[in-house]
């Protein structure tokens, strides 16, 4: 290269973003961040109402002294650390499944990804993430009881004359809450994310007041108190980490929601907003607990003057509420994931908000949780009680997803032995500590979401093995479509004008309403349809890879619809893209056959009779293909078919 041509090189301007777009971007950061806050971080941002007052004055409560102060400040500013900032934010948000996170996504990567040599499924690691995904089921019911409760209660300490009315005012907040899921949050949404903000800067202010006062309790970032505090207390102070564990409950939806709002918003609002905030309320009841260790039945709100009482209850209690609703959405977005994936019957899913992604609705499960959780609040009648119960299934979550991310990594990233096995080995050494203490709360009320977790597990490999066996039976009575098309031109049947489409759940084998059609009409349409909707192992399929259509001769045709388990299969869209593969139908004229079967129980069933009957229940109480496909009704043909399974 010549001088003058290296000179050149040295002066032309480097490439920048206009400044226009740069502030574009920042804006959309900006945006998205504010949304984050409001549905990612309300569940944890609500722990300090109860986290620290478990450690002092629940149910294994601790003796309020320096050293235990001292100790449990530091636990929790490393639980913080470890869990929240170096597993999740910087490890396991790398483990996306095309940018969806959480356990049921990431279990869907796994099942996915065929292992290099030779492809195993690992069925047992699949029912595993499958299992922390049911146990996240018994948490929502419990979040939404725990929190609300924590809040309202605030108004007993006001004045003892409104104890009597903590528990009603409760149920009236979640009663409330749950009714107005049918209508979506949509309206009302803009407003968590500000209140949120405010919510955090609320706990900085509170606690940096104390910590003025008391700054001998920075210190608790250091490490070696939490050991002196577990050398002191042994056995007790063990136990105790059950009620610090609190503070990092919350965080798989840091995880799950990463699809709606992407990583680095989510982590920009942590570290920058949410953890000081934190840390600083936390330390701030810390501090004051070394002056006043009286207030440890309710540290928080004793941070507070009495002039500011009535404020921060309502504030609490929109922080709480809001933090409910993030829990409620995963739910529901949980349950339609579960559907897709065909571990659960299909159920209306309504769809709450046209512009919003993942503003979704589905009936049975707000109902069930609503029931659990105000029977929740009912039986336990105080947030005390109901902390007893809580942390297991969160921390059997959190072990799961340890196992799951260390195959990930080995299996997808191929990393070495050498590096997986240290890091989640570091992982476990945070994670188990924690579920042993938990599982201590068992006799105390932890059992609720063991068991809700258990049953939704039950009823999804009962679902998923019942839809197998049936589809092993068709494969077995029904021929191939080749085949089927070669003995249609040996005899062929009538033909009429129109098009007609046959829904089948396998592209290769004949639907058994065509099959019967043909048997008993002796009729085919001029344009026979077999469409198949087919989801895959990832959130979404874009559109020019959604459709397949194939010409199979005798006017037969296959379309397949390839769809995302973050995804809704929906006639009206895979029309419109079949058109633009040759293949027009017009809904209005088209003829659309599905198949109802009408199942019982086998003499010989391959599955135990309690088992084949759940399925049959769910079966029958499924939403129907008509709707769920949205299908126009008027032209839709039901061909019934009855199998034993």
């Amino acid at each position: 290269m010549s001088a003058s041509n290296g000179d050149a090189e040295k002066t032309k301007p480097k490439k920048t973003l206009p400044e226009d777009s740069q502030t574009k971007t920042n804006s959309r950061l900006a945006q998205l961040s504010l949304a984050a806050l409001g549905v990612v971080f309300g569940d944890i941002g609500t722990s300090p109402i109860y986290a620290i007052r478990e450690c002092f004055h629940g149910e294994y409560g601790i003796e309020v002294s320096h050293v235990n102060v001292m100790g449990i400040l530091s636990l929790m500013f490393w639980a913080l650390v470890m869990i929240v900032g170096l597993k999740y934010m910087i490890f396991v948000f790398r483990a996306d499944n095309h940018g969806e996170g959480g356990v049921m996504a990431l279990t869907a990567l796994i099942r996915g990804h065929a292992a290099p040599s030779g492809g195993r499924r690992l069925p047992g690691v699949i029912a595993l993430g499958l299992f922390a995904a049911c146990l996240l089921y018994g948490d929502g019911m419990i979040t939404p009881a725990i929190s609300v409760l924590s809040a309202v209660e605030g108004i007993g300490i006001i004045t003892p004359v409104f104890d009597p009315y903590v528990i009603p005012l409760t149920i009236v907040i979640l009663i409330g809450l749950f009714l107005i899921q049918r209508r979506g949050t949509a309206r009302v949404g803009g407003l968590f994310g500000p209140v949120i903000l405010v919510w955090l800067c609320f706990l900085a202010v509170t606690g940096a007041a104390q910590i003025v006062r008391e700054p001998q309790v920075l210190a608790a970032v250091f490490p070696w108190h939490a050991i002196r505090f577990f050398i002191l207390n042994k056995l007790h102070g063990f136990v105790v980490l059950g009620a610090v564990f609190l503070v990092v409950t919350g965080t798989e939806a840091l995880y799950a929601d990463m699809g709606h709002f992407g990583t680095r918003p989510i982590r920009l609002i942590w570290f920058a907003l949410v953890f000081p905030a934190l840390v600083l309320n936390y330390f701030g009841q810390g501090a004051l607990l070394l002056n006043r260790p009286e207030a440890a039945s309710h540290p928080f709100y004793a941070m507070v003057p009495s002039w500011a009482m009535i404020p921060t209850v309502v504030l609490a209690t929109l922080a709480t509420i809001i933090a409910s609703q993030a829990v409620i959405s995963g739910a529901f977005s949980m349950t339609r994931q579960a559907i897709q994936l065909g571990y659960l019957p299909r159920l209306k899913i309504r769809h709450t908000a046209a512009t919003q992604i993942g503003q979704i609705y589905v009936g049975p499960v707000n109902w069930m949780l609503m029931v659990c959780t105000i029977a929740l609040v009912v039986g336990f009648q105080s947030s005390s009680k109901l902390a007893a119960a809580y942390g297991v299934a969160v921390t059997s979550t959190m072990l799961i997803t340890t196992t799951l991310f260390f195959i990930v990594a080995r299996r997808r990233w191929q990393w070495p032995m050498v590096w997986a096995a240290p890091l989640a080995g570091l992982f476990f050494v945070v994670d188990v500590p924690f579920f042993l203490a938990n599982i201590s709360k068992i006799f105390h009320g932890a059992w609720f979401p063991l068991v809700i977790g258990g049953a939704f597990f039950i009823l999804m490999i009962t679902w998923a093995r019942g839809r197998r066996i049936l589809a092993d039976q068709l494969r077995k009575v029904m021929p191939p479509v080749h085949q089927f098309i070669v003995d249609l031109a040996s005899r062929p049947p009538d033909k009429i004008e129109g098009d007609a489409v046959f829904l089948t759940g396998s592209p290769y084998i004949v639907p058994v309403a065509l099959a019967k059609n043909v048997k008993h009409n002796r009729v085919v349409h001029s344009r026979t349809v077999l469409l198949n909707f087919r989801v895959e192992d990832v959130p979404r399929v874009p559109n020019l890879e959604k459709i397949k259509t194939e010409k199979l001769g005798g006017g037969f045709y296959r379309l397949e619809a390839r769809y995302g388990f973050m995804e809704d299969p929906k006639l009206d869209t895979v029309l419109a893209l079949a058109r633009g593969h040759g293949l027009d139908l017009n809904p209005e004229t088209t003829s659309f056959y599905i198949g109802r079967e009408k199942l019982v129980i086998a003499e010989n069933s391959a599955m135990a009779r309690w088992r084949a009957g759940l399925f049959i229940f769910m079966s029958r109480n499924a939403a129907d293909a008509v709707s769920f496909f949205d299908l126009p009704p008027d032209r839709v043909i039901e061909v019934g078919v009855r199998m034993a399974i």
